[in-house]
């Protein structure tokens, strides 16, 4: 999927992505992060991957080490459907806007702001606009 550079994402900022979930969607990715390797926040909804079915993963990477898993069990996401999700950026998390539901996720790399971000797997980027 598309990679944006150099976004200069700070607390109190906010990145909107729109797009399109696959018909036969197992899971997709939104990273999150100063780069590739260092990511604040990995999003992974997965209707049906790696053992979960319906759940959200999230996650943080410093080079090649992985944090601890934070799932979610609100699962607004539909095959084939479009959907609208905001990265809200705060000094010590991320606040995740899906439709009908909100989560923190916790800045774990103090990242003071986030350049990076990709998307990965069954999903088409419409759009990205941040503020």
């Amino acid at each position: 999927g598309p990679v944006c550079t150099n976004l200069g994402l700070k607390p109190g900022q906010r990145l909107t992505v729109k797009g399109l979930i696959a018909p036969n969607a197992k899971s997709f990715v939104m990273n999150l992060g100063k780069d590739a390797t260092f990511l604040g926040l990995h999003f992974n909804p997965r209707f049906d991957a790696h053992g979960d079915v319906n759940t959200i993963v999230c996650n943080s990477k410093k080079v090649e080490e992985w944090g601890a898993e934070h799932r979610e069990t609100v699962f607004p996401f539909q095959k084939g459907g479009t959907v609208e999700i905001t990265f809200g950026v705060n000094q010590n998390d991320v606040t995740v806007h899906l439709p009908g539901h909100q989560f923190t996720f916790p800045n774990r790399l103090n990242l003071p702001v986030f350049d990076y971000f990709d998307t990965q797997g069954d999903f088409t980027l419409q759009s990205l606009s941040w503020e």
